[in-house]
């Protein structure tokens, strides 16, 4: 960024928040991280292409045996590289000097010895030779790489990802193009705050925090005691599953009769042409609070108050007092005012909480619309023919989501002001809307702004009705399943959004699991 106030022209720049930048751009030449696409580390992605697809890089060494050597991330040494000096020694240093602060880690026998390799093919007579080899190296395979991509997306969906900033901004064209689907945007502000209050992320906890397994397959197995082992599973796909569901399009009304509603929403189908989003009163049984404890229904976002903590973790927490966070918090309290997903509200009743009232009722139109393009993508990753590719279709199905969630509340204004022009930075400081500078170099600030316009135009109830969903997924499974099939000889270890981790009581966890085949993927 310090380059730019040394060039003249018009800059501007995309923010991802305060402190990153999606983008910038100096007259006509913008500039796109590539990270923003390919979300793995080069070393990676250059072995998830074949050979064959690095021809950017065979041009600049035709020579196959050396061109070969180049063909995986490079070995170097970053820490030791302080001094000018450095780059005029005439052989590598030792391996011990390849050390990573960043990684916290040694480079390996054989890491070491393809440098050395390298060093002694490519005739390198100082480590400024080895250096330009290095990032010339980079530069060749990630340039490969990014254009296999392009060419991968252009002929499967037919967009060019260079048009684009991210990801989730082609992958969204991309399901748009496919389905053709034509999404309603929310006009009325009511309902848009009625759809942001029913937005609740994955479920992260620990539920117990220790356990111990007993089985014939565990070191120091003790038959004396019940057989006990302890599983982690994890939903395939979880979101991909609920995008494929019916999810809303358009035709927002609020209900007027919510009795009636309230009297209709447990029998109302999950495929129908109509779906709900409701704002109700909960109450939570006591006599369920034993059996959900280590999972309670219907979480919700919360900042946590010192009154509700244990004695062990106010004495942790000493005097400091609680952070004002909302986090997302799985309790056994009554709900009032909770806005849920139609389906949701359906499991919820079915395990035994309580519909007090029904306060507010948004009724929309719905249909799969997202299951072409999720069907899509998962045929092409079982045909594709490298990892490369199979991690593309994969990221094309995951980052779509986050375009359903996009949060513009969030989105700062960045202007970049270079040291001569003196009038523009004394008219941005004078704004209203003016927040801080962020100082680069003499020649160049970042001015960051609040927006003083912000138009909430993203289908956020596609995200909402995702995120429900996919709790209806994990807790339709652990509840109507697990805890159906074992009782109280199963217990929650722990889960993250889309993961399992139980203690089971029983002779063979497997032969169980096997009498359910249809629940679990068993493939390698």
């Amino acid at each position: 960024m310090q380059a730019i106030s040394k060039v003249e022209g018009q800059v501007n720049c995309i923010p991802n928040n305060t402190e990153k930048y999606i983008s910038f751009s100096l007259n006509q030449l913008r500039f796109i991280d590539s990270a923003q696409f390919l979300l793995a580390p080069l070393e990676k992605l250059v072995a998830a292409n074949e050979p064959e697809a690095f021809k950017i890089s065979a041009q600049y060494e035709p020579d196959d045996q050396k061109r070969q050597l180049l063909l995986r991330k490079g070995v170097y040494t970053y820490e030791y590289m302080s001094a000018w000096e450095c780059f005029e020694e005439t052989q590598l240093p030792q391996k011990e000097e390849f050390y990573s602060k960043l990684s916290d880690a040694h480079i390996s026998d054989s890491d070491y010895a393809h440098a050395q390799n390298v060093w002694r093919t490519f005739e390198c007579r100082t480590l400024g030779d080895y250096t330009d080899l290095y990032c010339r190296t980079d530069v060749l395979l990630l340039a490969d790489v990014f254009e296999n991509f392009r060419k991968t997306c252009q002929k499967q969906y037919k967009l060019d990802p260079a048009h684009y900033y991210t990801s989730p901004g082609l992958s969204w064209d991309a399901l748009l193009k496919k389905t053709e689907v034509k999404l309603e945007l929310l006009t009325d502000y009511d309902q848009h705050l009625f759809i942001e209050k029913g937005l609740r992320g994955g479920i992260s906890m620990v539920s117990k925090r220790h356990a111990r397994a007993n089985n014939p397959a565990i070191e120091g197995y003790n038959p004396q005691k019940p057989n006990t082992s302890i599983l982690y599973l994890d939903a395939n796909n979880l979101y991909g599953w609920a995008m494929s569901q019916h999810l809303p399009t358009g035709g927002f009304q609020w209900v007027e009769d919510c009795n009636q509603i309230a009297s209709e929403i447990v029998d109302h189908p999950p495929d129908a042409a109509e779906g709900y989003i409701l704002e109700v009163d909960l109450d939570y049984p006591r006599e369920l609070h034993k059996t959900h404890n280590a999972y309670p229904l219907a979480p919700e976002r919360l900042v946590v108050q010192r009154k509700w903590m244990s004695e062990y973790q106010r004495n942790l927490q000493g005097a400091r007092s609680p952070a004002e966070v909302e986090k997302l918090v799985p309790n056994l309290r009554n709900k009032k005012r909770y806005v849920v997903h139609y389906r949701n509200l359906q499991l919820y009743l079915s395990l035994g909480m309580k519909l007090k009232k029904v306060h507010r009722a948004l009724c929309f139109e719905q249909s799969p619309w997202m299951e072409p393009y999720i069907r899509m993508n998962t045929e092409l990753r079982k045909q594709a023919a490298s990892d490369f590719e199979k991690d593309l279709y994969k990221l094309m199905n995951n980052s779509v989501f986050g375009k359903t969630m996009e949060n513009l509340r969030k989105r700062v204004n960045v202007k970049l002001v270079r040291s001569h022009e003196e009038d523009k930075l004394r008219r941005l400081i004078a704004s209203p809307s003016f927040a801080r500078a962020n100082i680069f170099d003499d020649g160049l600030a970042a001015l960051h702004m609040h927006k003083s316009r912000l138009i909430l135009n993203r289908p956020i109830y596609v995200g909402m009705s995702i995120l429900d969903l996919s709790k209806h997924l994990m807790y339709d499974f652990y509840y109507n399943h697990i805890k159906t099939q074992y009782g109280d000889r199963a217990d929650l270890l722990y889960t993250d959004t889309d993961s399992l981790l139980l203690e089971i009581q029983t002779e063979d966890v497997y032969r169980d699991m096997s009498q359910h085949a249809d629940l679990y993927d068993t493939s390698v």
